[in-house]
């Protein structure tokens, strides 16, 4: 009887503890013989969400990677939806996941690049990736404009764009009309890019088109806004410390950087130039590098441009 006692106390101490870690043991079962990851879908995608796909990033259905490429596309595809959070699972034959999900997850630089290719209003200003060694992996996204922000923005750009864009002119006439506007009504936020001082929201739209300021987020985020209701192919494109627009125009893709065409002077005065103006990549880095280095390999349109 006391045999049997003890048989009975240890297999309840042994049901006690699978119920305790059925969890670990389910998500056990879920990665290495299930196929959840196969049923993994977007559900939403919000009325900023880009149907176009670039060269170096797609918008996938496929959120089970099987290498690099298929990362940085679930990246770009969440992100490009608006959602705030997403779990995916590496699948069992991509060996090398979860090490290149953690490289991806700390290079800021690449990470930037692929959320230059969404909507402004989907961007993110940070973004965190978290994971395990049985391939779990959540993206955490924190946008950079609020709802709030984005309803002040768009009613304001609804008012302006009939006063800017006009169907019966050309292309080039609109896109001139919105960079001299922003040009002529923004003053570079000196004080926030070379001393930290943050007073403005320059860094987004907002800056630009209610308080007079902005950095080249802020320049960039504006025009890109107005390309993207021109119908414009565009997408931002950024080096180390620099951010300015790209765009399809005449068959070919371009450079259009309102940033350094809105120099500071040392007279104070406020200049209006074209120097940036649609202009190609081999001028773009004929005219000026060290902030305009990027990389072509992550801009593929431009590569060649």
């Amino acid at each position: 009887m006391k045999k049997l006692l003890v048989t009975l106390g240890l297999l309840l101490i042994v049901i006690g503890l699978v119920i305790a870690r059925k969890d670990f043991l389910l998500e056990v079962y879920d990665t290495y013989f299930g196929n959840k990851n196969k049923f993994v879908t977007l559900d939403e995608k919000n009325e900023y969400y880009r149907e176009k796909d670039f060269l170096y990033v797609q918008n996938t259905e496929d959120f089970s990677p099987k290498n690099r490429q298929d990362l940085i596309n679930i990246y770009y595809t969440v992100i490009n939806s608006g959602a705030n959070t997403f779990t995916f699972r590496c699948s069992d034959e991509y060996d090398s996941c979860v090490k290149d999900v953690k490289d991806l997850a700390n290079n800021q630089t690449e990470l930037s690049d692929i959320n230059n290719y969404v909507h402004p209003f989907n961007g993110f200003s940070h973004i965190e990736t978290e994971y395990d060694s049985l391939g779990r992996v959540t993206i955490n996204i924190v946008k950079s404009y609020t709802d709030e922000r984005i309803d002040i923005i768009n009613k304001k750009v609804d008012e302006l764009y009939p006063q800017l864009v006009n169907n019966n002119d050309t292309l080039y006439n609109n896109i001139k009309r919105v960079h001299d506007y922003i040009i002529n009504n923004t003053i570079y936020d000196s004080n926030r890019s070379d001393n930290g001082i943050i007073k403005y929201e320059s860094d987004i739209a907002y800056g630009p088109l209610f308080e007079g300021y902005g950095i080249c987020g802020g320049y960039t985020d504006l025009m890109e806004l107005f390309l993207i209701r021109m119908n414009v192919d565009c997408y931002k494109i950024s080096s180390d410390d620099h951010v300015w627009n790209a765009l399809y125009y005449n068959g070919k893709w371009l450079h259009l950087d309102l940033t350094w065409d809105d120099p500071v002077s040392s007279d104070g005065r406020q200049y209006l130039e074209y120097n940036y103006f649609l202009i190609d990549t081999p001028k773009l880095l004929y005219l000026e590098t060290s902030q305009h280095s990027f990389n072509q390999d992550h801009y593929l349109e431009l590569k060649e441009a």
